[in-house]
């Protein structure tokens, strides 16, 4: 588990705002890493700890880290996600493992 647990560890996700049509289905499915802003847009905040609310990371092309519990939310989002907008990558190297830019 070592060794596969540091790699999920180490992955990031990050919304391209010029591409989000604001259809709100990454939300549903991991309102604890996407968010819909004020703008009609969605957005990634980083883990908070429980009981709080993390701020929206809205600078472009910002990354929060995903949280283990939640990757499989975290990928069903880039995979449904009709804007094709969520990008999943390493933190070690940017490769994108999930979402339009992944390798098939």
């Amino acid at each position: 588990m070592g060794a596969q647990h540091e790699q999920l560890s180490e992955l990031e996700v990050w919304i391209d705002q010029d591409l989000c049509t604001g259809d709100g289905i990454c939300a549903q499915y991991a309102p604890d890493v996407f968010e819909l802003d004020i703008d009609g847009l969605a957005y990634v905040k980083p883990p908070a700890p429980a009981g709080e609310e993390a701020d929206l990371l809205t600078e472009p092309g910002a990354a929060a880290p995903v949280p283990l519990p939640l990757l499989n939310d975290v990928v069903d989002s880039a995979r449904e996600c009709p804007g094709e907008c969520i990008h999943v990558r390493r933190a070690s190297d940017g490769v994108e493992v999930h979402g339009p830019d992944a390798a098939a």
